[in-house]
């Protein structure tokens, strides 16, 4: 950690006035205790409300009242094509092109139809490599799509588990399984930050080990996009998918996201489970047989725009592209580091940081394994007004969020943690 951290409130509030991203917490609506703001540090789970989402939602309800079915076209974002405001600011966030990246359904209904394109089993290579302790949603589509294709999961998925006694996966065990596997591998489909530890993997070298197996590499981004770097197009992942309510901040529900390498998307060949809005805007309106696949990550797309789910999406990438990742990454390393430097000052509760402490291996977030009367220090902190987030049996979840955490809010969970005994 680096020695010029200080654990005082006047060092925290020395550090917000100096930094360049501190205006942008005026842009969101923070939730209120008792009339004060809490410190919110959920981002993780739910991100906060953007303050132009009712402005931006009453645009779009005057434009129905006005318009009619004439805003699909004349609207002031007309509604045909509103998807395709998202293409260009999310394929910056994941490091694509914006032919390969849509915004479509929810997380989990794309991850299930990109695995209908890239979990093709054959008699011989039919495994799926992922990450023990993967997000419910992820593991029951694994299981549910194992099944369909008349698998045993417990046969055709295969875990990786941390080592004895550890709670982080070792990447070089991630990389000996898909090694061992070899032509019987299929599909390697990792959360690209685990949920529960926060551990950021390293994606480029899965992606290049998948592909030596003769395997596809996907990844669920849920916790990873606006939160850690990526570069999907350039490390070659073949599709990964995302929602949007985290650290996009495009509120719950919101809608989820795809990328499909443009190898893939640009090929009409490959399976895809269609729809009218996937189909090549060309013929699109001629109403007639035959699906002929837009060269795009669109083609994945099965229905029209969800108009008033993706408003708050507008709003919130709105303000991704005002600060730019870099300088959020930036703010990211250093406040998740401050914080981690202030928790390790507290010795009378009885926790330990499961998160990387090497930054390139985590992104906005650290878990704290609690040994001992855990969820009685997070009903503590609750009251206290700080937000963050339990997990079962024994982790509280912080995620310092750079849009809109404060060095000051590290400051007011560390002083909250010292007062409880």
């Amino acid at each position: 950690m680096p020695v010029s951290f200080v654990a005082s409130k006047e060092y925290a509030l020395e550090m917000d006035q100096a930094d360049p991203l501190f205006s942008f917490r005026s842009r969101f609506l923070i939730p209120k205790l008792e009339g004060r703001d809490v410190h919110y540090f959920c981002g993780n789970s739910l991100g906060l409300q953007p303050q132009s989402v009712r402005y931006l939602m009453q645009q779009e309800l005057e434009d129905w009242a006005h318009y009619g079915v004439e805003g699909h076209f004349d609207a002031r974002r007309p509604w045909f094509s509103y998807h395709q405001l998202f293409s260009e600011r999310l394929s910056q966030l994941v490091g694509a092109s914006k032919e390969e990246v849509v915004a479509m359904n929810s997380l989990t209904v794309n991850l299930h139809l990109l695995m209908a394109s890239f979990y093709r089993p054959t008699a011989q290579r039919y495994k799926i490599i992922m990450e023990a302790g993967a997000f419910p949603s992820d593991q029951y589509a694994m299981e549910s799509q194992a099944r369909f294709h008349g698998l045993d999961p417990a046969d055709a998925i295969i875990e990786v588990s941390p080592r004895p006694g550890a709670h982080l996966l070792e990447e070089e065990d991630i990389l000996v399984a898909i090694e061992a596997a070899g032509d019987t591998l299929a599909l390697v489909l990792i959360g690209g930050v685990n949920y529960y530890t926060g551990q950021y993997f390293n994606l480029k070298d899965i992606t290049a080990a998948a592909h030596r197996a003769g395997a596809y590499a996907g990844f669920d981004l849920a916790h990873a996009i606006g939160n850690v770097p990526l570069k999907l197009r350039e490390w070659d992942v073949d599709f990964a998918c995302w929602c949007s309510y985290k650290y996009l901040n495009s509120g719950p529900g919101g809608v989820g996201g795809a990328y499909v390498h443009i190898k893939h998307a640009s090929n009409p060949n490959l399976v895809r489970l269609a729809g009218w809005w996937g189909n090549d805007e060309q013929t699109r309106f001629k109403m007639e047989k035959g699906f002929v696949p837009k060269p795009t990550a669109e083609s994945w797309q099965l229905s029209n725009a969800p108009v008033f789910n993706m408003v708050a999406h507008h709003a919130a990438l709105d303000i991704f592209e005002k600060a730019g990742m870099d300088a959020l990454q930036e703010k990211s390393r250093h406040l998740t580091g401050y914080l981690e430097f202030l928790l390790r000052q507290i010795k009378h509760l009885n926790f330990t940081i499961l998160t990387p402490a090497e930054p390139e291996r985590r992104g906005a977030q650290l878990s704290l394994l609690f040994h001992e009367n855990g969820r009685q220090v997070f009903d503590a902190l609750s009251k206290a007004g700080i937000v963050a987030d339990w997990r079962e049996p024994d982790v509280i979840r912080v995620a310092p969020v750079p849009l809109y955490n404060t060095y000051e809010d590290a400051y007011a969970l560390y002083e909250a943690m010292l007062q409880i005994s």
